[in-house]
């Protein structure tokens, strides 16, 4: 009996406690509040924005005065949502739900801050806009720290777009000593990762080219026959076993009188071909006095594009005369086109943009998945545009060789580069350094019918995130799938011996 009380006793409790907890959870906006003239002001800023309807919510911390803070999200269709506190976080299952029913249409936010004097206030409603096209359900990056020398504490990171879930792929940190100096880069897949395709480059000890292809993950030593020096930026064929590397011989130059804190340049450089079926390395081109650098492939599979500089006339190939002469560099766009049939390449190269007639420097050029637009970076001069201020993202139209900044996406002063477009055409992801100037964090531009909107950063489930993590995110590619091999699958095949390419001319 007294047991059967007590439990009873319990459940009451709990139940009460419940009710309680749930009034607490529950905030409602108050039912009067003087309207405030001016915009507010939310940290990240997500303000006039296109977003994806199946984006991960959208938290933000709201910069003002107050003691109690309430916001509250709606569209023509679906229940409201309601948040409080100056931090503001979304449920994730009713924020799916609301941008799901609302595609096309506008998400309305609303903020109410109670004052010290216990006034409530109203801020003019946020309005963004939900677009219908979804965005890739995933993201990759390095997670590094804005360092020149030591790179340990670097990982291979993928994040769930969709929800704030993040996963270390591979972790560059290793406890032994002997084994530091190791590095963990330039990470690409074959078709935004369709079929699990991935490559990326381990360098220093226990280097070499990390395969997986075909559920088999394996490592590749590419400096084969005549090819002296390592696959460096890569770019898979969209459907062909081939991938396309530029093999550079870079080098550092730390500046002691500027803004920009370090220039990389390639003391030579040309592309290769490699065979992942085969395993045979070819060469593709390398002219003694050009600087052929990243590559990148058409998504019909028919032309592969990449970037040159013509040593400047009179300047030695050597160090010293390198980073005395760094601002007359000045890369070109160039098409090679490709026959898959034969697998064979045109003995000639289309000019697609003369970045030096204009004084300026172009690269990493990519195209748009309908293959219509090339995007590409451009900058004062060099080609390693991710430490130069002077770096905008350019579009060109590929029928009409139309060419114009990415205004809406670019931000003055900042730098802006490393980008890549969604499967669908629809999102630009890019890195950029206009928070402080230090780190790199990725954004994201909703493009259709040519033209881009006003760029966000990638959510965080607490959006002071940004503020205590001194890490950069580098190189972001969208992939439609997760990778499927393990961490410790990975780390297994690094410490195996590389395997030797083939070789033919």
């Amino acid at each position: 009996m007294f047991n059967h009380m007590k439990k009873t006793l319990i459940q009451l409790f709990s139940t009460l406690m419940g009710l309680l907890s749930l009034c607490q959870c529950a905030p409602t906006p108050p039912e009067t509040a003087r309207m405030l003239p001016d915009a507010p002001t939310i940290t990240p800023d997500y303000t006039d924005i296109a977003l994806p309807y199946n984006i991960a919510p959208m938290n933000f911390q709201i910069e003002a005065e107050g003691q109690r803070f309430v916001a509250v999200a709606s569209a023509p269709k679906g229940e409201r949502l309601v948040a409080e506190g100056p931090v503001v976080q979304w449920d994730l299952g009713a924020w799916h739900r609301l941008l799901e029913a609302n595609k096309g249409d506008t998400l309305s936010i609303d903020l109410y801050v109670q004052s010290t004097d216990g006034e409530w206030l109203r801020y003019p409603t946020i309005r963004d806009y939900i677009a219908p096209e979804p965005i890739d359900p995933y993201l990759s990056y390095r997670l590094i720290e804005p360092l020149y020398v030591f790179y340990e504490n670097m990982s291979l990171n993928q994040r769930d777009l969709t929800n704030f879930e993040e996963r270390v792929l591979i972790n560059n940190a290793r406890p032994v000593e002997e084994e530091r100096g190791r590095c963990v880069n330039c990470h690409h897949y074959q078709n935004y990762n369709q079929e699990g395709n991935m490559q990326f480059h381990v360098r220093g000890y226990k280097g070499g080219t990390m395969l997986a292809t075909n559920g088999q993950v394996r490592k590749i030593d590419l400096k084969a026959g005549e090819n002296p020096s390592d696959g460096v930026y890569p770019a898979w064929h969209p459907t062909l076993p081939l991938i396309a590397y530029s093999t550079n011989s870079t080098r550092q130059h730390f500046h002691s009188k500027d803004r920009q804190k370090v220039e990389v340049m390639d003391l030579a450089s040309g592309l290769i071909l490699y065979d992942t079926e085969r395993d045979i390395v070819h060469p593709l081109q390398d002219q003694a006095d050009e600087l052929e650098t990243f590559p990148a492939w058409s998504p019909d599979g028919r032309s592969l594009y990449f970037v040159s500089a013509r040593y400047p006339e009179g300047v030695p190939m050597e160090k010293d005369s390198l980073f005395n002469h760094y601002r007359e560099f000045h890369y070109d766009i160039y098409r090679k086109t490709f026959d898959p049939a034969t697998r064979t390449f045109s003995a000639t190269n289309d000019t697609i943009f003369r970045a030096s007639a204009l004084g300026k420097s172009a690269t990493f050029p990519r195209v748009s998945p309908d293959g219509k637009y090339l995007l590409f970076t451009l900058g004062d001069y060099g080609t390693f545009h991710i430490w130069h201020e002077s770096a905008d993202l350019y579009l060109m139209d590929l029928a009409t060789r139309e060419t114009r900044p990415l205004a809406t996406a670019n931000q003055a002063g900042a730098t802006d580069s490393y980008h890549s477009w969604s499967s669908n055409g629809a999102w630009i992801v890019f890195s950029s350094r206009r928070d402080d100037g230090s780190y790199t964090r990725p954004y994201f531009s909703y493009f259709k019918d040519g033209k881009e909107s006003k760029p966000f950063i990638l959510p965080q489930e607490d959006p002071q995130r940004y503020g205590a993590l001194f890490k950069s995110f580098n190189i972001p590619e969208f992939m439609v799938r997760p990778v499927s091999v393990s961490r410790a699958a990975w780390t297994k095949a690094i410490e195996e011996p590389a395997r030797q390419a083939g070789y033919e001319p």
